[in-house]
């Protein structure tokens, strides 16, 4: 009988005002890839963490080839071949990438350490993972997607035998991706058991072995992959079938007697993008696709004012509007959901209830005081609009998981009425029953009047949202997409710089 690379019996785990995980018992094969999958808040990161020494179960044990562990540190689980790939990136971003991806065991001479060294054992990290980083960059000046390559050279270069990957690929690009999948074979080949948490189901049926289902905190099942279907896979992870994808009732590409609430001529950026001209139309969903580091982004923060070095004309409703900072921003009517909820969108260490309604203090406020009353069922309403499951509004919003944190973000926008939303990769990192829900909603505000510039890496979604589809290559705008006539191929060659 061969023995589990990992073997879990009994788990428990509790935080604050929260039971994570409840008497979860399942194991995962040797050399497996095993798909662990469920909504967010199932408990699927905590487990994780647990394997990765992050915390430690309040009850339950852990096996790892057959022998019982108990790590109260990242660095005692490395030590035993355990490792993780985080959906958020834990890096020291005034470092270098060489000095991130050395840290905690830099090559060292006597008393001092080694630069030299150091880059050359970074170099051999990132080879075949990704060649193309310069080693001696500045880790928080790279694009997310290549601090996500970072750190899984930092897994994998670790030699762990065990991996845990939780959401590995929601800020890479397609290409990126591809690379990642290769990675995943060949550690496999190499008798390398990986733990992969994702919400993709062509991922998890492409990579994956067998399947664990959490919900609430609780095991549903394991079951080879073999056996289950998507949509039986879906149904196990949020308790019920998901309802159909909806078909956006955006504008039609004539506009349809819809005004135009958002032109944009000639927006530029130096050394980030140039001439940048459309226009977004009331009840219009707006796709902008490309390749990450196109500049997607970087357009979405510049019409935010957050660039403060670009230029160009921009209209609001027909009038020509300046916007120098987000204040500007939010006075027009504007709202973005960054690409980076925690980091840009969030304040983690306070409630939800502050997150959501931080836009809007000034008018919920009677001689500079907060209505705390009003505050409230302001945050009720629009946490019952969106389901977001927590505690209470009183909860902190670092406690929250990725696909109700994202929900905040949105929420912070709707109780501002934004009339122009920019949402860049609103589903990132969310599970399918929240991504389902977010398709939904910004279906909803469509049809409600608003216009929606929708930025997404993952072209099925821009293309079942979408009126139309920009595609930006290298900093430019390469062409326009009606809906109609969009396929991923199509988008994909226009993207890369590839002939029809």
């Amino acid at each position: 009988m061969t023995t589990a690379a990992v073997r879990f019996e009994s788990i428990s785990k509790t935080f604050p005002g929260v039971r994570a995980l409840e008497e979860v018992s399942f194991e995962v094969g040797p050399g497996a890839v095993h798909a662990l999958c469920g909504e967010n808040g199932a408990g699927k990161s905590t487990l994780g963490k647990l394997l990765a020494g992050i915390h430690e179960p309040d009850a339950g044990q852990v096996e790892v080839l057959g022998r019982r562990v108990r790590f109260g540190s990242p660095r005692e689980a490395l030590a035993a071949g355990i490792g993780m790939v985080h959906q958020e990136l834990a890096f020291c971003e005034n470092l270098s990438v060489a000095e991130n991806l050395c840290l905690g065991r830099l090559p060292s001479r006597g008393f001092f350490t080694d630069p030299r060294g150091t880059e050359e054992r970074a170099i051999e990290m990132l080879r075949g993972i990704d060649e193309g980083i310069d080693v001696r960059a500045r880790l928080g000046d790279l694009p997310l997607g290549q601090r996500q390559m970072i750190q899984i050279a930092t897994a994998v270069g670790a030699g762990a035998r065990v991996i845990v990957f939780d959401e590995p690929t929601s800020s890479l690009s397609q290409r990126e991706a591809e690379r990642l999948y290769a990675i995943i074979g060949t550690l496999k080949a190499q008798g390398v058991t990986s733990i992969y948490v994702s919400h993709r189901m062509d991922e998890i049926f492409r990579l994956c072995d067998a399947v664990t289902v959490l919900r609430d905190g609780r095991h549903v099942a394991t079951r080879p992959l073999s056996s289950v279907t998507d949509a039986e896979l879906v149904q196990m992870m949020i308790g019920r079938a998901i309802d159909a994808a909806p078909t956006t009732m955006a504008v039609d590409a004539e506009g349809a007697g819809r005004g135009d609430l958002l032109s944009v001529r000639g927006l530029a950026s130096p050394r980030r993008f140039s001439d940048v001209s459309f226009t977004l139309r009331a009840g219009e969903i707006l796709g902008l696709a490309g390749l990450v580091g196109a500049g997607r982004s970087e357009i979405a923060q510049a019409l935010f004012g957050l660039d403060a070095a670009a230029t160009g004309e921009v209209r609001m409703a027909g009038e020509p509007v300046v916007i120098r900072s987000p204040s500007d921003a939010m006075k027009h009517g504007l709202g973005l959901v960054p690409e980076d909820r925690k980091r840009q969108g969030l304040v983690l260490e306070m409630t939800a209830r502050f997150n959501t309604t931080l836009p809007i203090l000034d008018r919920l406020a009677r001689l500079a005081f907060v209505r705390d009353a009003r505050d409230r069922e302001v945050t009720e309403s629009y946490f019952k609009r969106l389901r977001v499951r927590a505690p209470g509004i009183e909860a902190r919003a670092s406690g929250l998981s990725g696909g109700n944190q994202q929900k905040l973000v949105l929420a912070k926008w709707l109780a501002a009425d934004a009339k122009v939303l920019i949402l860049d990769e609103p589903t990132r990192g969310v599970d399918v029953g929240a991504k389902a829900e977010i398709h939904a909603l910004i279906d909803e505000l469509a049809r409600e009047g608003r216009g929606i510039l929708l930025i997404s890496s993952e072209l099925p979604e821009l293309l079942r949202l979408s009126t139309r589809i920009l595609v930006v290559r290298e900093g430019r705008l390469v062409g326009e997409v009606a809906r109609a006539a969009a396929t991923q191929d199509g988008l994909l060659r226009m993207m890369a710089g590839l002939a029809a």
